[in-house]
């Protein structure tokens, strides 16, 4: 299956290299590209796409904002956002993955680096290594962005609710940055049964991927960020 992918980037330079980059596999195709999110919008609800390379900052409809409009549209729920950002390490990241993003891509990474992001996204899967993208939330979750961190978890942990205790256990493993298999060691169960009990937690919480796991793990406080 080819995987169909949207470039939201207002440097067309950019764009270009990465048309090329992405045309050159066989298993990817660019369907179209945008220089703000508010076209990125419009060609996804006209064409659809499976996923969004999407800048943080443009003018007008910035990344982040884009980036809600997508999660919240139930029209657009198979689509997968990939931020890009000059530097990694910035609080729009941890917004852009509450708001619904897959996860993070620095406009410095290698090629193949970005190739990979883009074939995980599709499949659904948190980019980078799950242990990068926590380290970057706990940092973020831990100094807060305005209001109590405390009362929000307060509020936030009721979300738990609806999980069975293994589906907890496994939250907490997917928080601490482990792989499928590396669960399931851990629990001396199967792969399939902890990608099982991962999916379950997903629908149940209404994360789109891992990465949104991990935000959630935060969020309710059944993972405390460690602050160095």
């Amino acid at each position: 299956m080819t995987i169909r992918v949207l470039l939201a980037d207002d440097q067309a330079l950019l764009r270009s290299a990465f048309r090329v980059l992405v045309n050159s596999e066989p298993d990817m195709e660019v369907v179209g590209e945008a220089s703000d999110g508010a076209d990125a919008l419009r060609q996804l609800r006209e064409h659809g796409a499976d996923v969004v390379l999407m800048d943080i900052r443009m003018p007008g409809v910035d990344g982040l904002t884009a980036t809600r409009e997508i999660s919240a549209d139930p029209a657009l729920s198979g689509v997968r956002v990939v931020i890009l950002t000059t530097f990694e390490v910035d609080e729009y990241v941890v917004q852009s993955l509450r708001a619904g993003a897959s996860g993070f891509l620095g406009k410095g990474a290698e090629p193949d680096e970005l190739l990979a992001a883009i074939r995980v996204a599709a499949a659904g899967d948190a980019l980078l290594s799950p242990a990068a993208t926590r380290g970057l939330i706990a940092r973020f979750l831990a100094q807060g962005d305005g209001d109590p961190l405390g009362a929000r978890r307060s509020a936030d942990a009721s979300r738990l609710a609806a999980l069975t205790v293994r589906e907890r256990e496994v939250l907490v493993l997917v928080a601490a940055g482990l792989s499928n298999d590396e669960i399931a060691e851990r629990l001396s169960v199967s792969p399939l049964t902890v990608k099982t009990h991962v999916n379950r937690a997903m629908a149940k919480l209404g994360a789109r991927d891992r990465a949104q796991l991990v935000v959630i793990a935060y969020e309710t406080g059944l993972v405390r960020p460690r602050v160095e």
